[in-house]
């Protein structure tokens, strides 16, 4: 009992010495730094570490290492109480530093130095304030670096103790320098510039940032409004519509003045077939639009490929509707765009002659790009007038420049497939092969095919044997590319080579039919008429149609 005394009688005398060794502005300082706890999706805890207020608003820093993976954090005070973080307003992975904002009506904040501290300079580190514990030790900066261009990072002669990690350093007057971080040893700690953490703010590319992906808790979006417009625009792209949606009501809730964020909401109502709201909102979005005529022209897209794909019509949506959009875009502000817009509405309500009437109007003003001498050909397509639509495409493809780019190849191959069909076989193998140069791998079996095709009929025998015998190449195991190779073998005179070509056939597909026919011709012509004709009535077994009069032709 005797020792107990004197124990807690000594403790008492030593109390009042350790305080006495603290600033005067340690208690005010020390209601600012507080407990922040961080929780996962399924509300496990993460980790545990300090942070301190920034301003009275709430906005405060801690280590970004507890938030990494987070879908919750919370923040307890000195005096017990429990507040959410709401928003995440930066981070640095490199630096370990995160800001974000507490949702409090007002917060006990340190007041920022207006510059970085210097080597020699003495500090303070303010600890989580616990009953009468020493929670401030003084130390000196013993080196600083500088990063980010303009910032300090401090290491500080002092000593080190548990519990301290995240916690603010303060210069001698109780203003903010930095943050501690973790790895501190050998009586020295390290710091990273206050003002530095305090400048990190959300951009419009930090969307897809990976420290701010890696937290699940909402994020601000940036003040400055055209680098919201760009939060909200690669947002769009995102497979993440509930994160998507989020975005966009935070941007009109900051922003109601802007038709941006009313134009996105519009565009995921429709997704929801929510047709009404989506009206509603276009409506808003031209209200307070300065340039009208950008909404106009999305509102007038909207319904267009509405009709083009929805399996879902709303009623009020018409051609009509979409075509008055357009032409109050154009009323707006006479952009080719708007006009284009329209004819391209008009030829999808099967009105080929306005269409048209609008790309001439176009071409005649000089305005014409390779899209709308293309669509103007179409149109005539459309219309039954060839002759038109071949002058057409050849105005389109004059408007790039030999030797042709890549841009220039879709433009090409509507043309051959327009030559096609004019029986301009020769021309049209001309245009596929400058696709082909242009595009290089990029084309597959069916094109070989169809050039084939076009070969054939252009009397281009061998072209047609190297297109047709490089479709087997690609596509080795496809019985209809073997079959058609076999066939013009057959026509060409080349028997053994079709017999072999016939054997591999049967060999892939034991009931193709038409393996067995071309075998059975080739082995008749090639004078084995006993087995050629055996495999045709294995063909006809098989319900091919040409079989019989081949039998009768081979069987006598």
């Amino acid at each position: 009992m005797r020792n107990k005394f004197f124990y807690i009688l000594g403790m008492a005398l030593m109390m009042p010495a350790l305080l006495m060794g603290q600033p005067k502005w340690y208690k005010k300082a020390a209601k600012a730094v507080f407990t922040l706890k961080t929780f996962d999706s399924k509300g496990q805890m993460i980790a545990s570490c300090n942070g301190f207020y920034i301003d009275a608003d709430g906005k405060a820093l801690a280590a970004y290492a507890p938030f990494k993976g987070a879908y919750k954090a919370i923040i307890i005070d000195a005096s017990g109480k429990q507040n959410n973080v709401s928003l995440i307003l930066g981070a640095n992975e490199m630096y370990d530093v995160v800001k974000f904002k507490v949702d409090t009506k007002k917060a006990q904040p340190l007041t920022m130095v207006p510059a970085d501290a210097g080597d020699d300079s003495k500090v303070w580190l303010i600890g989580y304030p616990a009953g009468n514990t020493q929670t401030c030790i003084e130390g000196t900066v013993n080196k600083s670096e500088t990063v980010a261009g303009e910032y300090k990072y401090y290491t500080i002669s002092m000593e080190n103790r548990e519990g301290f990690d995240c916690c603010p350093i303060a210069d001698s007057d109780g203003r903010l320098i930095g943050i501690m971080q973790p790895g501190g040893t050998g009586g020295k700690v390290y710091a990273l510039s206050a003002r530095y953490a305090e400048s990190l703010i959300i951009k419009g590319l930090s969307v897809n940032d990976p420290a701010l992906k890696a937290i699940g808790i909402k994020k601000d979006l940036p003040d400055d409004p055209q680098q919201a417009i760009l939060t909200l625009f690669i947002s769009s792209s995102s497979s993440d519509t509930l994160a998507h949606a989020g975005i966009v009501d935070d941007f009109i809730a900051k922003f109601p003045t802007l038709p941006d964020g009313y134009v996105s909401r519009a565009h995921l109502e429709v997704t929801k077939n929510r047709f009404e709201d989506a009206d509603a909102d276009m409506a808003k979005a031209i209200e307070v639009a300065e340039k009208k005529e950008d909404i106009h022209y999305n509102y007038a897209r909207m319904i267009y490929n509405h009709l083009l794909t929805s399996t879902n019509p709303y009623e009020a949506w018409t051609y009509d509707k979409a075509i008055g959009e357009a032409d109050a875009a154009y009323a707006a502000n006479p952009m080719m765009a708007y006009r284009q817009l329209k004819a391209q509405i008009l030829y999808s309500n099967v009105k080929y002659q306005e269409a048209f009437d609008i790309y001439q109007t176009i071409i005649n003003s000089r305005e014409a790009n390779a899209d709308i001498w293309f669509e103007a050909s179409q149109c005539k397509s459309a219309l039954n007038d060839t002759t038109a639509q071949m002058a057409l495409l050849d105005s389109c493809i004059a408007t790039f420049s030999k030797p042709y780019l890549k841009t220039a190849a879709p433009y090409i191959l509507a043309r051959a497939n327009a030559q096609i069909i004019a029986k301009k076989y020769r021309a049209a193998v001309a245009d596929l092969t400058t696709y082909e140069g242009l595009m290089q791998t990029e084309v597959n079996a069916n094109f070989y095919y169809r050039r084939h095709q076009a070969e054939l009929e252009g009397r281009m025998f061998q072209q047609a044997l190297n297109d047709i015998t490089k479709c087997t190449e690609l596509e080795p195991t496809n019985t209809f590319y073997m079959a058609e190779r076999a066939s013009l073998l057959i026509r060409v005179s080349m028997i053994d080579d079709a017999i072999e070509q016939a054997n591999e056939i049967v060999k892939t597909d034991a009931d193709n039919s038409d393996g067995y026919l071309f075998l059975g011709v080739a082995q008749c012509i090639k004078g084995n008429k006993t087995e050629g004709v055996a495999n045709l009535k294995r063909a006809k077994d098989m319900g091919d149609n040409q079989a019989q009069s081949l039998i009768d032709k081979y069987g006598k």
